[in-house]
């Protein structure tokens, strides 16, 4: 038998280290050849490290939420064989993880707490012995009264009942006449007494305390990274303006009527990436990415789209990319199909990078008023709130029209308020006249 390390491998692009999310082995688990040994992420992405042999583990690299560099070691296997580790493969990695290579020899003792659980199961027994003593009483007549019926009790009993948060129509008395006394209150908050603990709701008013520490790791750690960068390196200012989307809607929903079942339905974001498309090239400065340590400003011609996506791991912004060059239904295809890749867990590297400007929504909780970040480099992000019917003046009436607000953030290192508003007003006028959208 023989030891084989397997070492964080190159993930490419100048990765230098990755966070350790999440373990698909243990200690003592046999893996075969190409089985995924632990997830980890980069700057974006999360990527499966699958096992290059078959072996059994003999010890792990690191703790969930650790930060591995490049070329450390991961995972040590005993195989068949003679291994890799020799004396060409074990100098410069093994220095630091000698402790994790001291683990081999102490395999047996993981063995060891896993068979402790199995006693330490059993002290949860003692309370139910406590059951029967208690069960007696309540076979003798301590039921809850019936709905109506008031309980009977002392004024200090009711207020200390009050102070447990106990409601004593679901206390059950064992004084004369069924009085409730303090020894029932502690029963009931001690949780026992047969069939009146279960019978008793929790109180809404009732105390509760303890407090649970969650570490951030994964996804949620780099984004919280990323915009904690942004707030800090980023002057952002927000900018909103009220749009009148009835006209819009009302394409929409003839478009869809007419070309749902084959071409697939629009929602409103495949609109705004087409007027955003069409004003970029007025407005270079907000389809960019600015540099602050090198001080530069690079203006994109083609405009690669975000789309900020919320997934059950965290925030994502896959990316549709070439918007210039996609109709509506191409546009609304590919953030459907990117926003499913994103929230499976399978969108790669390439689609969640290199966006030129950002759209983020919340759609029906979008809201009056949001402030979004900006997704850096970029110098702009559009928010889109939610539509709703409101009573607007109009041609000498009042109407109802569907609203929709459109709250956008902007660098205002490199963009002034005045070519923010115009952009935003750039935008509402394609929205507002969606004809707009398909005359050149």
């Amino acid at each position: 038998m023989g030891l084989h390390v397997i070492r964080m491998p190159d993930i490419g692009e100048g990765i230098a280290e990755v966070e350790l999310v999440e373990w698909h082995v243990a200690v003592g688990d046999s893996v075969r050849e190409d089985q995924t040994l632990a997830d980890v992420m980069t700057d974006k992405a999360t990527v499966e490290i699958p096992s290059p042999v078959a072996g059994v583990v003999l010890a792990l690299g690191g703790k969930v939420g650790e930060v591995l560099a490049v070329g450390s070691d991961l995972v040590r296997l005993e195989v068949d064989g003679e291994g890799n580790v020799g004396a060409a493969a074990a100098p410069v990695h093994h220095a630091a993880p000698s402790p994790t290579a001291a683990a081999p020899a102490a395999t047996p003792a993981p063995a060891a707490p896993a068979e402790a659980p199995s006693p330490t199961a059993q002290p949860a027994a003692p309370p139910r012995p406590a059951a029967p003593g208690d069960a007696a009483p309540a076979a003798a007549g301590r039921l809850p009264r019936a709905p109506g019926d008031k309980p009977v009790a002392s004024p200090a009993v009711r207020r200390r009942a009050w102070d447990l948060g106990l409601d004593l129509q679901f206390v059950a008395g064992s004084g004369p006449a069924g009085r409730i006394l303090q020894s029932d209150l502690d029963a009931c908050a001690a949780g026992v007494g047969g069939s009146v603990a279960t019978a008793m709701p929790p109180s809404r008013y009732a105390p509760r305390d303890g407090e649970e520490v969650v570490p951030v790791i994964g996804l949620r750690r780099k984004i919280a990274q990323r915009m904690q960068e942004s707030k800090r390196r980023i002057p952002h200012f927000s900018y909103v303006e009220e749009v009148d989307v009835t006209e819009l809607e009302t394409l929409r929903a003839r478009l869809n009527e007419m070309h749902g079942a084959t071409r697939g339905r629009l929602t409103v974001l495949p609109f705004l990436m087409r007027a955003i498309v069409l004003a970029a090239p007025s407005f270079r400065d907000l389809n960019a990415h600015y540099d602050d340590e090198a001080g530069t400003l690079t203006r994109h011609a083609a405009v690669h789209v975000g789309i900020a996506t919320q997934t059950p791991s965290g925030l994502l912004v896959p990316v549709v990319r070439h918007a210039e060059a996609r109709d509506l239904w191409s546009g609304a295809a590919e953030v459907a199909r990117l926003a499913e890749a994103a929230r499976a867990g399978k969108a790669t590297r390439e689609e969640l990078g290199g966006s030129t400007i950002t759209i983020t929504s919340l759609g029906p909780l979008g809201g009056i008023v949001t402030t979004p970040v900006i997704n850096p480099p970029e110098t702009a992000i559009i928010g889109v709130n939610r539509i709703v019917t409101r009573p607007v003046w109009r041609e000498g009436a009042v109407q109802p029209r569907q609203v929709m607000n459109l709250s956008s953030s902007f660098d205002h290192r490199v963009v002034d308020g005045l070519v923010a508003a115009e952009f935003v007003q750039a935008l509402r006028r394609a929205l507002e006249c969606p004809a707009l959208l398909f005359v050149e």
